[in-house]
């Protein structure tokens, strides 16, 4: 079976559960599944229902798709995503995105956790992704080429600016302070050395994690346009002397939810018409 026949599958099983047509995805980071809270009338699919979805095994992942609304918009979120080192395929990891396109997703809002290796972030800050280091020198556009996209898609705007520019206006008025930075894919699922945290600091990096580059290339390379949102969970190893554990890195992200929520809800009600 094709990738075209495994979407076609995939899309036609969550088409027949919601009479909604989203026109705005999202992906929700660990510690931020809550977020999904703030749909209306939502449809929920786990992912083992979705032909050719994968299964997460993070704990704080729900794993479900869900379709609702959301500023009086209809959205569809991915409430956990999959990530490489959980030994999925970067295939596997990122054909959600290729779902998306074809229920007819125009604009994705990619949410993560992450480190901060800027020394003027702190934890539970939220960073707007202007752009990205991919360490791992993995792309999950290799391989036979599809009629699905563009075969070498232009990575110079990858984060869309007219979405951060609009995503700054929401939060100036509402007074919430935004960062704005670079962000580093490690694939993990091992934590950074300090060395290595100094090296991406070098490279330009004001931000490490785990997810999220995998699936703005293939978004881009289907003609999605993105809005990457990192929310801060701790300093990057050896910026303190603090041990970095999951559960904590998840405490601190739950304090963005508030700003968070305010962001995303402002540009989804500005999308679309």
């Amino acid at each position: 079976m094709n990738i075209e026949q495994k979407i076609e599958e995939a899309s036609t099983l969550i088409g027949s559960r919601t009479p909604l047509r989203p026109t705005v995805g999202m992906i929700l980071g660990s510690g931020i599944g809550s977020f999904a809270d703030q749909l209306t009338d939502p449809v929920i699919i786990p992912y083992g229902e979705i032909p050719h979805f994968a299964t997460t095994s993070v704990k704080l992942h729900a794993g479900e798709l869900i379709i609702g609304q959301l500023a009086g918009k209809d959205v569809v979120v991915m409430s956990g995503r999959f990530h490489y080192y959980e030994g999925h395929s970067l295939d596997a990891v990122t054909f959600p995105i290729l779902v998306m396109h074809s229920l007819g997703i125009r604009s994705l809002i990619i949410t993560n956790a992450c480190g901060a290796i800027n020394d003027n972030y702190m934890p539970s800050d939220i960073m707007l992704i202007s752009d990205h280091i991919n360490t791992s020198g993995l792309n999950p556009l290799r391989g036979p080429d599809t009629s699905l996209g563009d075969r070498f898609p232009d990575m110079s705007a990858a984060y869309s600016p007219q979405l951060r520019e609009l995503a700054h206006n929401i939060t100036q008025a509402k007074d919430i302070e935004l960062r704005e930075g670079v962000y580093a894919w490690w694939p993990g699922p091992s934590l950074e050395t300090p060395a290595e945290i100094r090296m991406l600091r070098t490279m330009g990096a004001d931000a490490v994690g785990m997810s999220t580059v995998p699936e703005v290339l293939v978004a881009k390379y289907v003609g999605i346009e993105v809005l990457g949102v990192a929310c801060i969970g701790n300093m990057a190893s050896g910026m303190s002397s603090q041990v970095i554990t999951a559960e904590d890195v998840a405490d601190k992200v739950a304090l963005s939810a508030g700003k968070l929520t305010a962001l995303v809800h402002g540009v989804v009600q500005k999308l679309h018409g």
